[in-house]
């Protein structure tokens, strides 16, 4: 096992490594901007280092900066969490050539899944299902019309290179494809540095379905049942569930049991995600996420596995300390995702936290970084926690999440509580009735 592992991030996901690093023995090295010198972490780990100003690509995002606190601390592995370097091929190829370890898959498997295309191609080839479209990189507008009378309209023209719900456009018709086309190149080019787009079909009514995976990387794999993040604003995800109250116990084994294959014929290393839509029935491949997802809460509360233990161990060579076997479904998660918001029209409000009060009791978690007293910085996301909460059956579940959000307190800036109150009483959420659009439609309509 390493004997000191630097966390490269910051806010709840740094606090959730250093205490399973803590857990194994392991010394720990929190890096920060100057912004974050008060966080949680910084506080509880065994070392800290400043990386910089505020700006993330002047600290967080600051390669050079980074390896100068491994060298200076004598860490030996880096996790990334998520966000910031986390899917960054060459900053696992700057650690592979100074020895020090990532906590992560190889270069390799984060540069072709974290190419939309190349992706696409290989879960195809992995046996994975796809969305009907391109078989590559879209450039020419005759070429664009051809495949979209191909699959039929609507399509949806995303970025190669893009990531977090940016670089889509969804086209109706012919007469918006030129336009669209092209407007979507410009973006992509813009924000990824790539203006390569692809064209998929354009689902009407689709649920958002990702499947936990474990890989050793040496051809072994496992699958940690399924997560539904179907409840999006922006393509953000907002509320995320497991199990998904949307699959039957068939449906879901035989998908999680097609990703765990394709893991080990990728020959995977590390935790993962494979993201579907889902609808009619049928499984459509959209992308995979080679690292630590904010909501893996939910799956360990339903299979008691804790993901970065199972992280550290592979990333140090001693493998999965479980089998397919051993991943049992127990009950059901929810999580919230609580940010620095205004409920109603989503924008930031950072500030003092004047009074905090999380909830507890059983089956209530809260990951968090913050306390009372704490300033949240306006130079990053607005995300202040994530709440929690596990029960026997998803009725039970919905029952316990609006008890513990009624005990939740967060004073002095505005937050995104009042939401979850709303949602959790709604009819549609109650029964499970909803789609990756329900939100924004829901939203549209309170503020009417």
């Amino acid at each position: 096992m390493f004997n000191k592992v630097l966390i490269a991030n910051r806010g709840e996901i740094a606090l959730r490594i250093l205490r399973a690093c803590k857990e194994l023995g392991i010394q720990t090295v929190a890096v920060h901007s100057t912004a974050d010198a008060n966080a949680m972490h910084v506080k509880l780990a065994d070392e800290s280092v400043c990386i910089g100003p505020p700006a993330s690509r002047d600290s967080y995002l600051n390669i050079h900066e980074i390896m100068a606190a491994c060298e200076i601390t004598g860490a030996d592995a880096i996790h990334p969490g998520y966000g910031f370097l986390s899917e960054n091929a060459k900053f696992a190829d700057v650690l592979e050539a100074h020895n020090i370890t990532f906590i992560g898959p190889s270069a390799n498997h984060i540069r072709v899944m974290g190419d939309k295309i190349e992706a696409k191609k290989t879960a195809k080839n992995l046996g994975i299902p796809v969305v009907p479209g391109s078989d590559g990189e879209v450039r020419e507008n005759d070429e664009a019309m051809r495949v979209a009378s191909e699959i039929g309209y609507p399509v949806i023209i995303k970025a190669a290179a893009g990531g977090g719900g940016r670089g889509m456009r969804v086209v109706n018709n012919e007469k918006e494809m030129k336009q669209a086309l092209q407007t979507t190149r410009s973006e992509a080019g813009a924000a990824f540095g790539d203006d390569a787009v692809y064209i998929e079909k354009f689902l009407g009514k689709p649920r958002h379905i990702e499947i936990q995976v474990m890989g050793d990387g040496k051809g072994g794999g496992i699958h940690l049942w399924e997560r539904d993040c179907s409840l999006q604003r922006r393509h953000q995800k907002v509320w995320e569930e497991a199990v998904s109250p949307a699959l039957d116990d068939a449906a879901r084994k035989k998908i999680g049991d097609i990703c765990a294959k394709a893991i080990q014929g990728l020959g995977y290393s590390g935790a993962g995600t494979i993201e579907f839509l889902y609808e009619d029935g049928e499984f459509y491949f959209i992308e995979m996420n080679t690292r630590l997802q904010v909501e893996h809460p939910v799956t360990e509360m339903i299979t008691r596995i804790d993901l970065v233990n199972e992280q550290l161990r592979v990333a140090s060579g001693q493998g999965m300390s479980v089998t397919q076997d051993d991943v049992l479904l127990t009950g059901h998660a929810i999580e919230c995702r609580i940010n620095a918001e205004h409920p109603r029209t989503f924008v930031p409000s950072p500030g003092e936290i004047t009074y905090y009060h999380p909830p507890g009791g059983l089956g209530v978690r809260v990951d968090s970084g913050v306390y009372q007293g704490y300033k949240i910085p306006p130079h990053y996301d607005s995300l202040i926690g994530k709440l929690i909460v596990h029960a026997r059956t998803r009725e039970e579940c919905l029952m316990r999440l609006r008890r513990a959000l009624d005990e939740f307190v967060i004073e002095g800036v505005e937050t995104t509580l009042p939401l979850f109150r709303d949602l959790v009483t709604n009819d549609d959420m109650q029964t499970g009735d909803y789609d990756i659009h329900w939100l924004e439609k829901y939203l549209a309509e309170q503020n009417v």
